[in-house]
């Protein structure tokens, strides 16, 4: 069938959007509360986005809470890039990242 989705592949954009639903979230009210207070580049939410399509929900959402952990007066601050994936490409397009 042409344009058929399977039910996994979408229970996996049904994850996605549930994971990343509270970021947005964020991203659109409390951020701009705070004010520009990040330590790291990416920020802590586009890093949290870019982990969850480049590993998918579940890697991606640990990576976020391993970052959001990290990110204390104490912590380190500096460039922070999302890890590849262990082909080294994204999730998300299937494509290698540059």
């Amino acid at each position: 069938m042409r344009g058929s989705t399977s039910p996994t592949t979408m229970a996996s954009v049904a994850l996605r959007w549930v994971v990343k639903l509270p970021i947005w979230a964020y991203r659109l009210t409390l951020s701009s509360f705070l004010g520009n207070a990040c330590r790291y580049h990416p920020t802590c939410s586009v890093y949290a986005l870019e982990a969850i399509d480049t590993h998918g929900p579940l890697r991606g959402g640990l990576l976020a809470l391993k970052r959001i952990g990290r990110c204390h007066p104490w912590g380190g601050s500096g460039v922070d890039p999302v890890p590849l994936s262990t082909d080294g490409t994204s999730l998300q397009t299937g494509r290698l990242k540059t």
